[in-house]
């Protein structure tokens, strides 16, 4: 277990009490509207069951190695929601460190309270309380494009990593990869996306959870015929929302509030990643050619 580097302002919860860190000041890193819509998201989506955080978790970690991450490493999760890949790294590595801002720490408290080599802090990544080359490998799954600053937010990532540390990293793609009727697609649900995530969460609840079922199931199934018929091609995948072939309803739902309800998003391509993320001080970094798009690891210098 790491040392705070500072005392906590405060505790929330028990068995075990949870530090809270974040202090609400104005020049933090974070974005206040979307920190209590995860919050609220995370708690409503908080039982991901084991076998659909397996499935998961492997596309996001199909470029870690066994010599990068194991039962010796020190790990920290920024953002790490409701704890699901805390729950999938906890039997592989030595000790895990999860941070989020939001209330959804307790959700992820609840979800690892049967592995004793993890521990649940409330900080943002502004306020990361850990002294600087503390952990091994650091990872952020579906976050930094979420913050004012990604660069900033990245930059503060790495100071946590030790020399040769790794840092594996996923920000939404701007669709780099993919035609121009895809392209048009997501314009179109950009404009949709602006209108619900201004709505009270109850709303954006009913609002997902319909774009899932008339919008997302219909794609998928027909992402699914098209890869049933055609099963030594790969024509399906030019199908948006063609990922989900194979994901329960309960994830379709999630990423359809996480798309639709989230006040702040930002999107990039791969050379804008790249860029940012040698800037911060990351070298050898690899991209995996799979979805979700674009996830990347990196290793400091």
């Amino acid at each position: 277990m790491v040392k705070y580097s500072r005392e906590p302002h405060r505790y929330i919860g028990i068995n075990p009490p949870i530090a809270i860190f974040s202090d609400g000041s104005p020049d933090e890193n974070v974005d206040a509207a979307t920190v209590r819509h995860f919050g609220m998201e995370w708690n409503k989506f908080s039982d991901y069951p084991d076998p659909e955080i397996e499935k998961i978790a492997k596309e996001y970690f199909d470029l870690v190695k066994e010599d990068i991450l194991n039962k010796s490493s020190v790990v920290l999760d920024i953002g790490c929601g409701n704890g699901r890949f805390l729950k999938y790294l906890a039997p592989k590595v030595k000790f895990i460190e999860g941070i989020d801002p939001s209330q959804s720490v307790l959700s992820a408290s609840r979800n690892v309270k049967n592995h004793s080599n993890v521990r649940i802090t409330r900080a943002d990544v502004h306020n990361i309380p850990f002294p600087d080359e503390s952990f091994d490998f650091v990872l952020s799954l579906g976050v930094f494009h979420h913050v004012p600053s990604v660069r900033s937010a990245l930059a503060s990532a790495v100071r946590k990593l030790k020399p040769h540390g790794h840092l594996l990293l996923y920000l939404y793609y701007n669709l780099d990869n993919r035609n121009i009727l895809y392209r048009m697609f997501f314009i179109f649900s950009g404009f949709v996306r602006q209108l619900i995530s201004r709505f009270p969460f109850p709303l954006k609840v009913i609002c997902s959870n319909v774009i899932a079922f008339f919008v997302y199931l219909p794609f998928i199934a027909l992402a699914a015929g098209i890869k049933k018929l055609f099963p030594g091609k790969k024509w399906h995948a030019s199908v948006p929302l063609s990922y989900y072939i194979g994901k329960s309803f309960y994830t379709i739902r999630n990423d359809a509030l996480d798309r639709f309800g989230t006040p702040l998003e930002k999107r990039f391509c791969r050379n804008d990643i790249q860029t940012m993320m040698t800037e911060a001080g990351l070298s050898k970094i690899k991209f995996s050619e799979n979805p979700p798009f674009w996830h990347a690891i990196g290793k400091k210098l």
